[in-house]
């Protein structure tokens, strides 16, 4: 049982190193595509919406179908189809195809998002102890090797068609390959001995919609940052487009060194502290990004702002997971689905508010959100986290430290 855990537990991660993949290929042909299909930024931009609409909605199918059929039926689909379908936006000919293209991508993406996170949780759940933020890390290594992969598809001139072909080949091989070692069933349907003890129906139902709407100032945030930060430094600070770009570097690599550690600190201090102190530290971060006049400091605010929002998305998802493990998809597609609306809507509403105030102070709003997630940081108390300790199950949501020896 124990090899077949640490299986489930690599595939989980091949499963995310794979939607990053994936999705990165399309990111970094956005380029070439655009100027093949000759449409301008402001078109991009509504196109990009419709990729968001497909996943939202793939995300919202796939929850109560990961619960009904499996992880290990539904993940592998999603990969598979995830893969089939990347080579779509590369054949675009017109905004009219590639808008069909990406709502049929889209959807597959989020397919495969929901799921892999519906499974994430029933592996920390048999594993007892925290995971989740570990695999968020790794998504982040799939944009890496996509970057890569693209750079070497530009270097020897192959079509973005052709690029992405041979990338989803690759990812149907890889969603195949990896279906064996996931997880059969949740681990609460398999092991008797473990319990969580959870509220109603109903309770559960209000927890979610407020894990939610956390997920979904979180994910604002960091949609903003992703788009803001660097024309921040270029337009505010006066910052060459060089070293503007450093300041979404920044932030997306400490979120990714803040999720590498996040699991440990879960495990010394607890989800509710991390969510807590993580969304305040970020706020404390994108005010520094808002008022101070050397950059050097901005630096240090995006990277404070990224760190601190790093563990928050994790936490959201597992409790999520965890609130009723009968319905985890289901429930996680909930709160990623709301999640993904907020990352869509982060620029287009700092967007909004530039035509009222200056960029800097739009970021206010971002502070407020950060400090909003903190003080409902206490919603995940009430989501059991399960810890083997003695051979029982206890459920705590705050802190715990004594593990099985057989857990790794």
């Amino acid at each position: 049982m124990e090899r077949s855990l640490r299986a489930a537990r690599v595939a989980t991660y091949v499963y995310f190193v794979l939607c990053g993949t994936l999705m990165g290929t399309w990111v970094v042909h956005i380029p070439a595509i655009e100027e093949r299909v000759g449409i301008s930024h402001a078109a991009l931009g509504g196109l990009l919406v419709v990729l968001g609409i497909g996943a939202f909605a793939g995300m919202q199918v796939a929850g109560p179908l990961t619960d009904r059929l499996g992880t290990r039926t539904v993940v592998p689909a999603g990969g598979v189809l995830c893969g089939v379908t990347l080579f779509l936006p590369g054949l675009a000919q017109d905004p009219w195809t590639l808008a069909a293209a990406l709502l049929v991508f889209g959807f597959c993406n989020g397919c495969l998002d929901v799921s892999m996170n519906a499974h994430a949780v029933h592996v920390e759940k048999a594993y007892g102890r925290p995971v989740m933020s570990g695999f968020h890390a790794t998504f982040s290594v799939g944009g890496v090797l996509a970057a890569l992969a693209g750079a070497g598809a530009a270097s020897v001139d192959l079509n973005p068609a052709a690029s992405m072909a041979a990338m989803g080949a690759a990812g149907v091989v890889v969603a195949l390959a990896s279906a064996r070692a996931l997880l059969p069933a949740a681990p609460a349907a398999r092991k008797p001995g473990l319990k969580a003890e959870t509220g109603g129906r109903r309770g559960t139902r209000g927890r979610v919609r407020l894990l939610a709407g956390l997920a979904l100032m979180v994910m604002l945030c960091e949609g903003a940052a992703n788009d803001w930060s660097a024309l921040h430094l270029k337009d505010v600070m006066g910052a060459p487009a060089t070293t503007a770009a450093f300041a979404y570097g920044t932030f997306a690599a400490a979120m990714t060194l803040g999720r590498l550690l996040a699991d440990r600190l879960v495990l010394r201090l607890g989800a509710v502290a991390i969510l807590r102190y993580g969304a305040s530290v970020a706020a404390v971060g994108i005010t520094l990004v808002t008022v101070a006049p050397w950059m050097w400091v901005v630096f240090t605010g995006w990277a404070l702002f990224g760190l601190g929002l790093s563990g928050c998305i994790p936490q959201l998802f597992s409790a999520a997971g965890h609130a009723d493990p009968s319905a985890a998809g289901a429930n996680v597609s909930r709160v990623a689905g709301l999640g993904y609306v907020g990352m869509l809507a982060g620029p287009a509403v700092i967007g909004w508010l530039t035509h009222l105030v200056s960029l800097d102070h739009a970021f206010v709003l971002l502070a407020l959100l950060c400090v909003t997630t903190a003080v409902g940081a206490r919603v995940l108390r009430t989501d059991p986290v399960l810890v083997r300790r003695g051979g029982r199950a206890t459920a705590d949501g705050t802190r715990e430290h004594e593990m099985a020896a057989n857990t790794h």
